[in-house]
């Protein structure tokens, strides 16, 4: 099964959901999405196929965010989307894609909803907040 994330290598969750991934016995298509944005068709169909709204698939802690106003409720989606095709750090991380699905995985849990095999045993992430303990039993 083909599996894809636009990935932040600097992000802890991005690393998790990576992780989870890896620990399923997958290995995706990596898209560091700040040295490669996805094109406007592309980011439309994640945020489309994920069922969030332009605004939710927005990183709003970011300079680029407030600098350019776009925390002005009145903001069009296709100006949301302009910024986030020109600041792509303003793409909230990780979209995974799978066959399932599409998730933006905050928390990084989230990518278990769709991975073809979401038994990936005990699974503890970065910061020691443990997600699937010994018996498999999942905690968040």
């Amino acid at each position: 099964m083909a599996i894809t994330i636009y990935h932040n290598p600097d992000c802890g969750t991005s690393r998790n959901t990576l992780a989870m991934i890896r620990q399923s016995g997958e290995e995706p298509e990596i898209i560091q999405y700040l040295k490669t944005p996805p094109s406007r068709e592309t980011l439309v169909d994640l945020i489309t196929r994920s069922g969030l709204s332009v605004r939710e698939a927005m990183r709003k802690k970011e300079a680029p965010y407030t600098q350019l106003g776009l925390d002005d409720p009145s903001v069009a989606d296709e100006a949301l989307i302009d910024a986030m095709l020109a600041h792509p750090i303003l793409i909230n991380r990780p979209f995974v894609v799978t066959e399932k699905g599409v998730r933006q995985c905050r928390p990084s849990e989230l990518v278990l909803d769709i991975l073809p095999n979401p038994d990936i045993g005990p699974f503890t992430k970065e910061d020691g907040e443990i997600v699937i303990d010994g018996n498999g039993k999942r905690i968040v």
